[in-house]
């Protein structure tokens, strides 16, 4: 076999996402590129047999998830035109393969979160009349009903079993890192907050229990993320396990006696369960990584997609009871030497104010401590976000390339406590940047990676780290790559939709009030600074970072006098939004532009 990995074939390892069982729990939906193109496959829980059932109906790439309707063979789902992420929604049914169109809101954003146990509608979160709420849709489209009217974004949308009420989750109060939980009648006659355990703690509904007695939840009102179960009848509040876990709630066992958790611990997932007469915590022994998902079969199985550093996806079905699980889809690696995948260090790097920053680092497979290295840093989006303990293609590709790269989980990243969370709220460009600039340090004195070979490149939030980084440290890096980056936080917010507007207030405070903050920590402001080689991309049709960010960066660069083909260049993608990681075809193609900018230059 080869001894080289070959960017086509690693971003050509099928993808598969969104597993989804139906509400009779026979049959599991999820997305599947194996084609080239994502489309929807269904397979038996019992006899395992897969079948494809939609042949170019979905989206070429996926932004929201769909839900099953209560008759086992309707999927609800969103579709939007070239990446605008203005959302139109759709039933599919999987035996007749008829598509049909339910609503048609060319320049607003839906999602669908339930549908109703009488099967007579769904429940969807729209902007239809300003901010994000709860609306009821018959499943024909034909009568919308709204169902709140909270200024702030209402999220989720879970109905109980008998189908009487409905939770989510939405903020009233002035401060905007909290978040409760209400419940709706299914007819919007009555709203109630029945959660909220301080003011500032986020509580998020995780899953009702079968009898409807109870429903489980997830709160961080100890810091870290913790699972909880309420009482509806006594509105009594139950904490489980240790405020140190970091534990979400995932659902019941079907006698509602067994509450299924996943755990977030130094980057890695892996279930835990509660016996909820003893109170007893089990955890179960998984390998560093992630076995994520949860969806929880008739049987009391877990289904999880199960991926490792140096192995991509699989997924499994695993048995609580025994610990035992069968592998029901592998990843395809057809072509590709497995024996060149590498395992990622897990490490922890020291910033500014004694903070110790968690990272993955990749690196040659023959790396040697006595050679020189080009590095290459990979911010992530969000900022609340995170990087785990996961196959990256991108990072096997640059390993077997001769490059160490690292992904930190800088502060402001989720899956390490509420502090460190919420470290960079009125703070972007300030501690995170101490850490990207500490990172490259990391790898220098400890990966052999040469100073005047260094590189920062990410997306989104990503983007707007490497435009900080180039500018406000420009002697630091030889090499920006931002793609759909934030230039100006002011602009952004103009011209954000509500619910992302609000995302921008809770992250960076007051539009007014902290204007010169905003001011001082966009990196438009100061792109006369960047000496680095340079690459910005954008997609046109981008509406969470609109492609005026990168438009109003190049502008500036080239009023600085920076030339474009030399200094730095800028491709804008036609037809496309906020990236499209999960067609094939286009993350190819962007990624050979992006690598390839990066490795002519470092």
């Amino acid at each position: 076999m080869s001894d080289s990995l070959e960017l086509e074939s690693l971003l050509s390892i099928p993808l598969f996402l969104g597993f989804q069982l139906s509400h009779d729990k026979k049959k599991l939906a999820f997305y599947w590129d194996k084609t080239g193109r994502m489309e929807l496959y269904v397979m038996d829980i019992v006899t395992k047999e897969i079948k494809k059932v939609t042949n170019g109906e979905l989206p070429k790439d996926i932004k929201s998830g769909y839900i099953w309707g209560r008759d086992n063979e309707t999927i609800f789902f969103t579709m939007d035109d070239s990446g605008a992420e203005q959302n139109d929604i759709y039933s599919f049914n999987i035996k007749s393969k008829e598509k049909v169109e339910l609503s048609i809101n060319r320049e607003i954003q839906e999602y669908v979160s339930d549908s109703s146990p009488d099967g007579k509608s769904i429940v969807i979160n729209s902007l239809r009349n300003g901010q994000m709420n709860l609306f009821k849709m018959s499943i024909d489209g034909n009568e919308v009903t709204q169902l709140t009217g909270h200024e702030n974004p209402a999220v989720g949308g879970s109905f109980s079993n008998n189908g009487k009420l409905i939770a989510y989750s939405s903020n009233e109060e002035g401060n905007f890192t909290n978040s409760d939980i209400y419940i709706v009648k299914e007819d919007g006659s009555e709203v109630e907050r029945v959660l909220q355990l301080k003011v500032g703690s986020r509580e998020s509904f995780a899953d009702w229990s079968p009898d409807d007695d109870k429903f489980a939840f997830t709160t961080d009102i100890d810091g870290f993320s913790r699972p909880g179960i309420f009482d509806m009848e006594t509105k009594e509040v139950r904490l489980l396990g240790d405020r140190a876990l970091n534990e979400i709630a995932i659902g019941f066992d079907s006698k509602g006696e067994k509450l299924f958790c996943l755990q977030n611990s130094d980057a890695s997932i892996y279930p835990t369960m509660y016996d909820l007469n003893s109170g007893d915590r089990k955890v179960f022994n998984f390998p560093r990584g992630i076995a994520a998902g949860g969806e929880i079969t008739s049987d009391d199985k877990i289904l999880l997609t199960l991926n490792q550093p140096s192995k991509p996806s699989e997924v499994i079905l695993f048995d609580t009871d025994n610990e035992t699980y069968e592998i029901l889809l592998e990843s395809d690696l057809s072509g590709l030497n497995q024996e060149l995948f590498v395992d990622s260090d897990y490490v922890k790097y020291p910033s500014s104010n004694d903070a110790k920053i968690p990272a993955m680092i990749f690196k040659p497979k023959n790396y040697k401590s006595d050679e020189k290295y080009p590095g290459i840093i990979f911010p992530h989006g969000g900022p609340t976000a995170q990087y785990f303990n996961a196959f990256m293609p991108m990072a096997q590709y640059y390993a077997n390339k001769g490059y160490v790269v690292l992904y930190p989980n800088v502060r402001g990243s989720t899956g390490y406590g509420v502090d460190f969370r919420d470290a960079c709220i009125k703070d972007w460009g300030g501690k995170d940047l101490d850490d990207w600039v500490n990172a490259r340090e990391y790898l220098i004195k400890n990966y052999s990676v040469d100073p005047d070979r260094v590189a920062i490149t990410g997306g989104s939030y990503g983007g707007y780290a490497t435009l900080i980084s180039v500018t406000k440290k420009p002697e630091l890096w030889k090499v920006g790559a931002a793609i759909v980056p934030v230039s100006h936080i002011w602009n952004l917010y103009e011209g954000d939709m509500p619910h992302f507007k609000y995302y921008l207030r809770q992250q960076m405070g007051d539009p007014v009030k902290d204007r010169e903050l905003w001011e001082e920590r966009s990196p438009l402001n100061f792109a006369s600074n960047v000496t680095a080689k340079l690459l910005l991309v954008h997609g046109e049709t981008d509406p969470r970072c609109p492609v005026a960010e990168s438009r109003n960066f190049v502008k500036a660069l080239n009023e600085a006098g920076k030339i474009q083909g030399e200094d730095f260049e800028y491709v804008e993608i036609p037809d496309q939004g906020h990236g499209m990681y999960t067609d094939q075809v286009s993350r190819i193609r962007d990624a050979k532009l992006i690598s390839s900018y990066i490795m002519k230059h470092l």
